[in-house]
């Protein structure tokens, strides 16, 4: 059992059930075209590598580029005033954050979502538990690459042998591999429980309190 003291985590789907804000602010967006609106269940498979790719799989097929420029720009407008509507924690992610922090770990958030939004998220919730938050920015390549995970690691002073990166998605396993650290898949997130089995994951957590289990078998 690996002794770690950094852990990396991934926003939606990990620290925030954040489903129902963007599936409003993509639907605003679509209706706004006249654009079939979609379907949270698609909406949250959609979800993971960031809001360009998000809006790209939420307008119908053959969308012409002004037409997918302009529904993100009415997206983008919309969730960032209404991000923060329906958003909240997991259950159990406050008290294990608490556990983290009374237990000295080094932690941060790593995000394909846009930086301004990854911050103001992180100032409202987890202000007093997480300093370091990475989101996507013209400096670094987003998720998979490993790029984001590497400065996280290099603003903690850390190192990837004592580092371990819990997220939803696939998206995030590639990264945790891209990266060569260890990964926890959260079964509670965007995506089934068997996807995060089939792809390797060093560690399923069932509740935010599995990583506890983890973390005390050193």
């Amino acid at each position: 059992m690996m002794n770690y003291n950094t852990l990396i985590f991934d926003l939606d789907g990990t620290l925030l059930n954040s489903l129902d804000d963007l599936a409003d602010s993509v639907n605003h967006a679509l209706e706004k075209l006249n654009y079939p609106l979609r379907s949270k269940e698609e909406i949250c498979s959609f979800i993971g590598n960031g809001i360009e790719k998000l809006i790209e799989l939420s307008v119908p097929e053959k969308t012409s580029y002004d037409k997918f420029a302009e529904c993100l720009f009415l997206f983008k407008i919309h969730y960032s005033k209404n991000l923060k509507n329906k958003t909240k924690p997991y259950d159990g992610i406050m008290e294990l954050l608490e556990y983290l922090k009374e237990n000295e770990y080094k932690m941060a958030i790593v995000s394909n979502k846009f930086q301004d939004g990854v911050t103001e998220l992180k100032d409202q919730y987890f202000s007093e538990y997480i300093q370091v938050a990475i989101g996507k920015s013209s400096e670094r390549r987003k998720k998979p690459y490993p790029d984001s995970v590497l400065k996280a690691i290099e603003d903690l002073n850390s190192s990837k042998d004592k580092c371990l990166y819990i997220g939803d998605s696939e998206v995030d396993f590639k990264t945790a591999r891209n990266a060569n650290i260890d990964f926890a898949g959260v079964a509670w997130g965007f995506r089934d429980k068997k996807i995060l089995e089939d792809l390797g994951s060093d560690y399923i957590i069932n509740t935010p309190n599995d990583l506890i289990s983890i973390l005390s078998c050193k």
